[in-house]
């Protein structure tokens, strides 16, 4: 299905330009209700702001940012709606990672139904999106086009792996480096003084779910990847922080009376805030896509505060649209050819990513190649199994 129209405002809604692309879209498709349109294209004359509800009262937090509402330009800006201090807005996205992610040009096709109705209301009701599927599906991907489409800058990624905990993905605290920095001084000075807490600032910054919980104007994309990974607590965990709406960093709570704010560095580069009294309580509650490929199970009590959504294998027209999106060779009668044997290998092998198609299809089109049975065997090595079986096959 084509996009190639940017999404409009039409009395507080969001909806297609009519003509062509939109004729073949089904009955029904864009939703009425829908924010996320599932193109990718960002919003046009008009901003998240302006269409996006008020959250449940249930899910209302309101944070406050403690930096100077006037500064250097990493200052807090103030809220149109009730001129509480939020948050600077988040950077622009990464050019080059969201290429990577998404290719150069948008995909061209509309995502799924079930898919923008998920992602709607997980934006609506202010609740994590729980999002499973085979390797290579487009989970991860799915953050990056939100972000992309709805203007929301730079994407937070928390990549999960058995070691993660609930700290790392608040904060991190270089207590070694601290107390080394501070020998230092003591050597050059001699001062035989203990570190105070006017430097802790320096050897402490947030992570990536700590910055996505400072209290933001308008909310940020968080991308919690590849969460199937995780300890056996971290899910457990994470869901009182997305309940409460806040966390505390003890380091900065126990300096509370002499050092009321400090400033640290937060994950976005080059960025900084101030933390009151060593609290943090969200304003705007994050876009939080958490990807799992179906590895383990999680705790009902996770999973029912989760809106969940499972990504198919990709068709064959979206297939050619990802190749087009990154190679610009969709039309090649080469790429066509591997992307029909792609999709029946696939359905033979029990799901492939399309990454590998990418790698067949640049190996294709971007050098001289002869058929034969050197290409076969190297297409049999690019295009292999993802699961275990894979080994003795």
């Amino acid at each position: 299905m084509s996009d190639e129209e940017p999404a409009r405002r039409h009395n507080g809604r969001i909806h297609q330009d009519s003509g062509s692309a939109s004729a073949a879209l089904p009955s029904g498709i864009p939703r009425p209700w829908w924010i996320y349109q599932g193109t990718g294209r960002p919003l046009h004359d008009v901003s998240l702001e302006e269409i996006l509800p008020p959250p449940p009262p249930w899910r209302a937090f309101g944070g406050v940012s403690a930096c100077p509402v006037e500064g250097d330009g990493r200052s807090g800006a103030l809220s149109d709606a009730d001129d509480a201090p939020t948050e600077p807005p988040a950077p622009p996205e990464d050019e080059q990672d969201t290429a990577r992610r998404l290719g150069a040009t948008p995909l061209g096709v509309r995502s799924d139904p079930e898919e923008a109705d998920l992602v709607n209301a997980a934006l609506i009701l202010r609740r994590p999106l729980l999002v499973t599927g085979r390797p290579g599906t487009g989970k991860s991907t799915l953050a990056y086009r939100i972000s992309r489409e709805l203007g929301l800058g730079r994407v937070l990624r928390w990549p999960i792996t058995t070691r993660s905990t609930l700290r790392s993905g608040l904060y991190g605290y270089d207590a070694v480096g601290r107390v080394h920095a501070a020998a230092a001084g003591q050597a050059s000075e001699g001062d035989s003084r203990e570190p105070g807490p006017e430097d802790i600032g320096d050897f402490l910054q947030l992570g990536p779910l700590g910055t996505a919980m400072l209290p933001h104007r308008l909310p940020r994309v968080l991308l919690i990847d590849e969460f199937d990974k995780s300890d056996i607590d971290l899910p457990n965990d994470l869901l009182d922080i997305f309940e409460a709406g806040e966390y505390s960093i003890p380091e900065l709570v126990r300096i509370r009376r002499r050092r009321p704010a400090v400033s640290v560095l937060t994950d976005d580069p080059e960025r900084s805030t101030v933390i009151a009294s060593g609290r943090v309580r969200c304003r705007a509650f994050p876009v939080v896509v958490i990807t799992s490929n179906g590895e383990r199970e999680f705790p009902p009590a996770f999973l029912r505060r989760c809106l969940q959504l499972r990504l198919p294998d990709p068709d064959a027209d979206r297939l050619a649209a990802i190749v087009a999106a990154h190679l610009g060779r969709a039309d090649d009668p080469r790429a066509r050819e591997l992307i029909q044997m792609f999709v029946e290998r696939s359905e033979r092998e029990g799901g492939l990513a399309a990454d590998q198609l990418l790698n067949a299809v640049y190996l294709v089109t971007s050098q001289s190649h002869v058929p034969g049975p050197e290409w076969e065997e190297l297409l049999q090595a690019v295009w292999h199994r993802l699961d275990s079986a894979a080994g003795s096959t």
